[in-house]
């Protein structure tokens, strides 16, 4: 991630699947709230790989 179109692209897709997402791009890092019954974390990957990024745990 190196820019708020980043920012946006991840927030934006993960706020589509109901999940709050908060990215930290100078840290790299998306923290997200969601509910369990709603998605799963593999969704959740998912959502963010299929905006051109990839998830390390």
């Amino acid at each position: 991630m190196s820019c708020q179109h980043c920012v946006n692209s991840i927030e934006g897709a993960l706020k589509k699947k109901g999940v709050t997402a908060k990215v930290d791009l100078p840290g790299n890092r998306v923290t997200v709230d969601f509910e369990e019954k709603s998605i799963s974390l593999v969704q959740i990957k998912s959502t963010i790989e299929d905006q051109g990024f990839d998830v390390v745990s």
